[in-house]
């Protein structure tokens, strides 16, 4: 069965996360700088089926789309000319950063390895796709 990838995106960094086979299970992949997102992408669907790339929605508390949004939108664009029998879905990401920063604490990684954002937005891509694959099952 192809996996589900997801990307927790930022203006200098994304996040990766991939299912198992199964699509039971997220874990996280990698994060790398944006500008080489689709040059990794590219590589990895050369060793990989994924049938979707869920990629995250950030909104604030009012429901607005951020600032990002319409980066996001430049690169989704990019993303289906480049693989267009991928589905891309999105998903919201409210409070993913802080949930990424909750599980490293309970963890047990020590402090330096929390503030490192490449790592938060690693296992924000992970929360994401685990969101994901939970709101499937309902």
């Amino acid at each position: 069965m192809p996996r589900i990838l997801s990307i927790d995106f930022g203006s200098k960094r994304c996040g990766i996360a991939i299912t198992d086979e199964s699509q039971i299970i997220a874990s996280g992949l990698i994060t790398i700088t944006t500008d080489n997102l689709i040059d990794f992408l590219k590589n990895y669907f050369k060793n990989e089926q994924v049938e979707i790339i869920v990629i995250g929605q950030p909104k604030n508390m009012l429901n607005q789309d951020s600032l990002i949004e319409p980066l996001i939108l430049k690169y989704i664009k990019i993303i289906n000319n480049n693989f267009p029998e991928i589905t891309i879905e999105r998903f919201d990401e409210r409070f993913t950063s802080k949930l990424a920063f909750r599980a490293m604490i309970d963890g047990g990684l020590n402090k330096k390895k929390r503030k490192n954002k490449a790592t938060i937005d690693m296992v924000s891509a992970t929360i994401i796709l685990q969101d994901y694959l939970q709101s499937r099952k309902i």
